[in-house]
This record gives structure tokens, sequence and C-alpha cells, in this order.
């Protein structure tokens, strides 16, 4: 829910108008969208080569992933992780249009823990998947807009770890 809709529904319920600092947070958000868009857009437009680089990436840094016995082992287990990666890349690009996570945790991460040691999937290595993805495409946005694309990724971090 972007910050428009939560304010307003917010005033409602309280049968109220929108007060001063809540109209200053949507000010902020309408000021920032333009920067929010094109985060997103350079994600999706790069997606292939953001998922590409982050899984060269973990699997330099965890080759046992793709070893025999590891979860990423075999031509159709790597492809269900290069699914998963392009999957949070577009949760990722959710939150960052609505200049909120909760796209990310409504969407992406209500139980995303108990599903994948459900399918024995570690934890663990989805949180470095995870951290490459964020640095393969941090790789591609401005400095400023990597600060603000940043926390999103951060937050998926935070809520597998």
């Amino acid at each position: 829910m972007t910050v428009i809709s939560q304010v307003i529904l917010k005033a409602d319920d309280e049968l109220r108008y929108p007060s001063s600092g809540e109209l200053n947070n949507i000010k902020n958000f309408l000021r920032t969208g333009e920067q929010r868009t094109r985060i997103a857009a350079t994600l999706a437009e790069n997606e292939k080569k953001i998922v590409q680089q982050a899984t060269k990436q973990l699997w330099q840094k965890r080759p046992d992933f793709i070893a025999p016995g590891g979860n990423a082992y075999g031509e159709r287990q790597r492809s269900l992780c290069v699914r998963d990666f392009g999957w949070y890349l577009r949760l990722i690009t959710y939150g960052v249009l609505a200049g909120d996570k909760e796209p990310i945790e409504k969407i992406g991460l209500i139980g995303v823990r108990e599903m994948y040691n459900s399918l024995g999937v570690p934890v663990p290595g989805m949180v470095e998947a995870i951290s490459s993805l964020k640095k393969a495409s941090l790789d591609l946005l401005s400095a400023e807009d990597a600060l603000e694309a940043a926390p999103y990724f951060d937050y998926i971090i935070q809520a597998m770890s």
C-alpha cells in the first residue's frame, strides 16, 4: 500500500483530515517518485544481467551449492534457484515503487523461512543468494539510487536471517 493510501485510510478511520506531517510524507513520496521509477526500471530492464551476475557470484562463493549433493545440483535445481532470484528482484521493485516494504512483506516474506525449511533449502544459503543479488543490482545503479534501493534488499536479508 502506498503512503498516499495509508494516509487516506488512517485519516478516514479517524474521521479527520490528513495532518501536516502526513501531508509532508505524501509530498516526499511524490518528490521521490521519479527516482523510484528510475530504480525499478533499471532493475527490471537488467533482470537477466543481474540474475546472471548474482548466480555467478554465489556459485563462486559457494561451489558446494552446485556440487553433487548441493541444493542447486543439477539443471532443474539450478534453474529453480535462478527463478527465485528473478522473483526476489521483482519483489524489490514493488517495494521501491511503493516507497514501502509492505509489498515485500505481504507478497514475499510471509512464511518464506518455513517454506524453505520444509523444502530442505538452507535459509543461510538464501541469505547469501539475496546478498549476491543485492550486489549485482546496486552495481548498476548510481550511488544515490543504490542508497535508496539497498534497504529493500536488506529487509529481505534480515527477514530470512
